[in-house]
This record gives structure tokens, sequence and C-alpha cells, in this order.
């Protein structure tokens, strides 16, 4: 199968059968969005959740956050993995968000990418998902996927991130990323993934090789 064969049926599947994909993450603003994806990190979008309620009712908004310190932060996300660097990130990025920025998220991902805590992955997720921006958001889950099914061969984030989008139609690509997470988080798993229930298994090229 061609790579552009593989690519028309995955993306035709998701746009067929899940046309309005987004993120699991509960968010008000950008703002809170912003502090979300950064605690997801190596953590579930479930224990973000359950953590973030508590966390937005004391700080709302960048400029209260930015008054607080990392160790008053801490208590209030100690069930999230790294909760010291987390809580270190989320203080130093909203004083730069107050200080930088007017305490508002800015939309450009290089000024993203100036801020604590925000890389590469957790500002295309802004990009796309407030903004509707062409980018794809390359996590563990995206990273895993795109490799089992053959959209890839990239051995970095970067490096399969450019191979989505350049074969990504550009209005696809802010649910392109939501659609690779949710497959990989529910079936395509890092452990046992569901090959046998799979619906991309026409286009899918791990799956392929099994059966050759």
């Amino acid at each position: 199968m061609t790579l552009a064969g593989r690519f028309e049926g995955i993306l035709g599947y998701f746009q067929e059968h899940m046309p309005s994909a987004q993120t699991e993450l509960v968010y008000h603003d950008p703002f809170q969005l912003l502090v979300a994806v950064i605690l997801s990190a190596q953590c579930t979008d479930k224990r973000v959740n359950m953590t973030t309620p508590a966390l937005f009712a004391r700080f709302p908004d960048a400029a209260s956050m930015a008054q607080a310190s990392p160790e008053e932060i801490l208590p209030l996300i100690k069930s999230i993995s790294y909760p010291n660097s987390k809580a270190a990130h989320l203080a130093g990025m909203a004083r730069k968000l107050v200080s930088d920025f007017g305490g508002e998220v800015p939309s450009g991902t290089a000024e993203l990418m100036t801020l604590p805590g925000v890389g590469r992955k957790t500002a295309n997720v802004m990009a796309s998902v407030v903004w509707n921006e062409p980018v794809i958001a390359v996590d563990t889950h995206v990273f895993r996927v795109s490799r089992r099914l053959g959209l890839s061969r990239g051995r970095t984030p970067e490096a399969v991130e450019k191979d989505l989008e350049r074969h990504t139609p550009a209005e696809l690509r802010p649910i392109c990323h939501h659609w690779l997470i949710l497959h990989g988080r529910y079936t395509c798993t890092a452990k046992s993934p569901k090959c046998g229930d799979c619906p991309l298994r026409p286009w899918c090229r791990t799956y392929e090789k099994s059966i050759l």
C-alpha cells in the first residue's frame, strides 16, 4: 500500500466515524487549557481533570497564579506526576504571562515556547485547540500510533510531526491530533493493543506485516 493510500484511508475513516473529536481535558479559557496541558505531561487526562477544579478555584487566572510560589501550588497538584517541577513551571509560566503578555496566553507557538514548562508539543496543542492552527501536536500516543500505522517512520516527535503535516490537509491537522490520541488511548494502546477490534486494520502497516 502506498503512503498516500494509507493516509487517505485512515483520515477518511476518522472523518466519517469521528467528525467531532476534541480534547478530553476540561477547561474554560486558554489559560486553563495551558495549565491542564502542562500538568498532563506523563499523566492521564483523567487525573488532570480530577486535580484542576481545586487548582482553578484557588488560582483562576494568570494574575492570581503569578502571585503564588511553587510551594503554594504544590499541595494542589501533589497527585500529578512530577508535581515539584510542574509547580515551579506553573508559577514561572504565570509570572511570565503577566510580565510579558499582559496576563493573556499568546497565540504564536514561538511565543508560547518562551513560557516555562511549554515545549513544542504543548505549544502545538494550544495553537490547534484554541486557535485552530494547522499544526499537529505529537505526544506519546500520536508518536506510537503514527509509527504503528505506518504514517511515519520518524524516530523523533519532530520527525513524526513533519511527516503527519506533510500528508495531512491543513484543515484536518487540528482534529488529526485528537483522532490519533484517542485511537492510542483506547485502541492502539502501548501494551496489548486491541488489533482484533481495530477499524484501521485495512491500512495499518503493523497489522499488514503480522498477517504476511
